[in-house]
């Protein structure tokens, strides 16, 4: 997939290793460990990786973003064919990739169902996909082929 239509965002190296981190899956206390720093700097870097990410506020949009714009490496494709997801499932990821909360994805929905059956059909999700939390799961559908640059840059516009 190119990225034609968004200008692909360079991070600085400490950005870039910060949102990697929270990509594959680890919290920012276990990334800023890793990576020898304090939280409140990892913290830091998350929050200028996602102004220069088109000013995205919550991590899984970041992670989104940046694979689309290829400021961070791009995972591995996976066979789509060997993952199996309801459709009410499937229709919840560009909503996470997003960053919205349940709440917000029943607006976006037709028909609306209750946020507590958004929130089983995340949770859900995240055990199908096998990810440790929302930031690793746009990981996990990107990996799927679920989740790709057009449908960010979709949404960026």
């Amino acid at each position: 997939m190119t990225t034609k239509h968004v200008t692909r965002i360079i991070l600085a190296p400490r950005e870039r290793q910060v949102l990697e981190g929270l990509a594959a899956g680890a919290s920012l206390p276990v990334v800023a460990n890793d990576l020898k720093i304090r939280e409140g700097t990892a913290a830091g870097y998350l929050k200028n990786a996602k102004r220069k990410l088109h000013g995205v506020n919550e991590t899984p949009a970041a992670v989104a973003v940046a694979y689309a714009t290829e400021a961070i490496v791009r995972p591995e494709l996976r066979d789509p064919e060997t993952l199996f997801l309801p459709r009410e499932q499937r229709v919840l990821v560009p909503l996470i990739a997003r960053g919205l909360t349940a709440a917000q994805m029943v607006t976006e929905l037709t028909p609306k169902p209750k946020v507590d059956i958004i929130r089983r059909d995340c949770r859900e999700l995240r055990v199908n996909l096998q990810a440790l939390n929302r930031a690793h799961l746009v990981t996990r559908a990107w990996e799927f082929q679920i989740l790709n640059a057009e449908q960010v840059i979709a949404w960026l516009r």
